[in-house]
């Protein structure tokens, strides 16, 4: 399911046009993205946890030389799923 997707599915079970409903869902992702650039942690009751964490500096190697490398430390978006959407999954 792509982005569009879901717009046509918000379109279609709020009466909004396709044009209203596709802002609604990029205000949405905006909203989403903008909290976890903050350094803010998105909970969605019965949905899940969005939220941001850090991975340290690590060694690594290149698999094409064998050359040892480093890498640096980054921030990665993480997505902890609540439990009513798990045992909604784990049903079908």
């Amino acid at each position: 399911m792509t982005k569009a997707d879901v717009a046509i599915r918000v379109a279609a079970k709020t009466g909004l046009s396709r044009k209203h409903a596709t802002e609604a869902v990029e205000i949405f992702l905006r909203c989403v993205k903008d909290a976890l650039q903050g350094g803010e942690k998105v909970s969605l009751v019965g949905f899940g946890t969005f939220n941001v964490k850090t991975k340290n500096a690590r060694a690594g190697r290149n698999p094409r030389t064998g050359e040892r490398i480093s890498i640096p430390r980054k921030q990665v978006a993480t997505f902890k799923p609540g439990k009513a959407f798990r045992e909604l999954v784990n049903r079908s």
